[in-house]
């Protein structure tokens, strides 16, 4: 892998610098720097020419400068005669932008997808988008990672699944949770839910038998966790025994952590696609890595094999 560079843009280093430990070569270095007046500069600290180039930054807090900053890092590499280049986006934040559900706005996920080309991508890696329609945004080779068989495994390593249901928040989860379920052969229920505002959720009745059961909520990612003291407020109410939350992108803004309190869940379970700060941990949170498997794929990228073998 002489050819294979990798660099990180500041929303997570450690977890590039995990991938680059698991590939066993040295992440690669650039300087970011602000000016003054609050622009970005980006400087490539070593030769890419003819290189096979990866570029790690999550869409995360703070979200335009990150977004930003992988931008013109893309467009640094370019002018720099990198070979490929790819942007590994681990949480890719505009995939909630995936339609026009009201007049005269924009579909930003589109948006974005498209300035990410144009900033000097060739291709995307990224894992779960919030919808899979977003991967049509793309009009590059995009390879869509899943974070499930690593939080399934952890599940039925640690849990007793004779009494688990898996729960979706809402109807639009339902396919992602029956992929979630495919690993763990446990039933599912889904809650009836209604989005009021970005932080306010309304939601009714649950399909499907989860009383005196172990309740699995499964979801992309966890925001300000609006939608989880809802969904525990009715899983109560039907009587469930106790709930445990997955999520692949722990975001965990605003009064998410205050939420999760309140929703009283007995273990909280994410990756870290999202670094999570000191700020942000809890007693009862588990973050898995999702380094092993974004390693892989950046490996198998780079010597022109499957990705899509790496879950079969």
């Amino acid at each position: 892998m002489a050819n294979l560079r990798i660099f990180a843009g500041s929303s997570n280093i450690d977890l590039a610098k995990e991938i680059c430990a698991y590939l066993d070569i040295e992440l690669s270095r650039l300087n970011i720097n602000t000016f003054s007046n609050g622009n970005l500069s980006v400087q490539i600290l070593e030769n890419v020419r003819e290189k096979d180039v990866f570029v790690l930054q999550s869409f995360t807090e703070p979200v335009n400068r990150n977004i930003i900053e992988l931008f013109i890092t893309l467009d640094a590499l370019r002018s720099a005669s990198a070979k490929r280049i790819t942007a590994v986006i681990p949480y890719f934040s505009y995939s909630r932008s995936d339609k026009k559900d009201a007049p005269r706005i924009s579909i930003a996920g589109r948006l974005m997808a498209d300035l990410v080309k144009n900033s000097g991508a060739n291709r995307v890696l990224t894992v779960d988008l919030h919808s899979d329609s977003v991967h049509g945004f793309f009009s590059m080779p995009v390879d869509h990672l899943t974070a499930i068989p690593i939080i399934a495994e952890f599940i039925q390593q640690t849990m007793d699944l004779s009494s688990a249901v898996a729960v979706a928040t809402d109807a639009g989860g339902a396919k992602r949770v029956g992929r979630f379920v495919h690993y763990l052969n446990i039933p599912m229920a889904i809650i009836d839910k209604r989005r009021i505002s970005d932080v306010k959720v309304e939601q009714g009745l649950v399909v499907g038998d989860v009383k005196g059961c172990d309740a699995i909520i499964f979801d992309d990612e966890i925001s300000t966790g609006g939608t989880l003291v809802t969904t525990a407020k009715t899983l109560t109410k039907a009587g469930v025994r106790k709930m445990i939350m997955a999520v692949t992108h722990p975001v965990l803004c605003g009064e998410a952590v205050k939420n999760i309190g309140i929703s009283k869940l007995d273990r909280v379970i994410v990756t870290n696609t999202v670094h999570v700060g000191e700020e942000k941990k809890f007693d009862h949170l588990t973050v898995l890595s999702i380094a092993p498997l974004l390693a892989e794929a950046i490996k198998r990228i780079h010597s022109g094999e499957s990705v899509g073998a790496l879950f079969k």
